[in-house]
């Protein structure tokens, strides 16, 4: 399994248009925090910078930034943007996660 974390052209779409509204660079930044209903909670902001240890993949010239200890969590992960009735958010499709919750924000391994 590969360790990269993808960034869909959704998502893509979606945070080169929040940063744009924002004045912002186009780099989302996950992380991985303890918490949620099922023992970690996805975490996503606008990055404003990238650390030199941190993991950054690509996808249509937005940046997907991970800091280290996050990226043990996701690691082969695909983060997506969903709009769906019942709102629209980013998911994580995290094949290292053994339990999930309903709203998809949280996770256990």
């Amino acid at each position: 399994m590969s360790n990269a974390v993808t960034l869909t052209e959704a998502a893509a779409k979606r945070v080169g248009r929040i940063a744009e509204m924002r004045s912002r660079p186009p780099m989302l930044r996950l992380s991985v925090e303890g918490g949620g209903c099922s023992g970690f909670q996805y975490r996503f902001d606008l990055a404003e910078q990238i650390e030199s240890d941190d993991a950054v993949s690509e996808t249509d010239g937005v940046k997907l930034v991970i800091d280290p200890v996050s990226l043990d969590l996701v690691a082969g992960s695909t983060v997506d943007f969903v709009e769906s009735l019942g709102g629209a958010a980013f998911r994580v499709e995290n094949p290292n996660a053994a339990a999930g919750c309903g709203c998809g924000s949280s996770f256990g391994i």
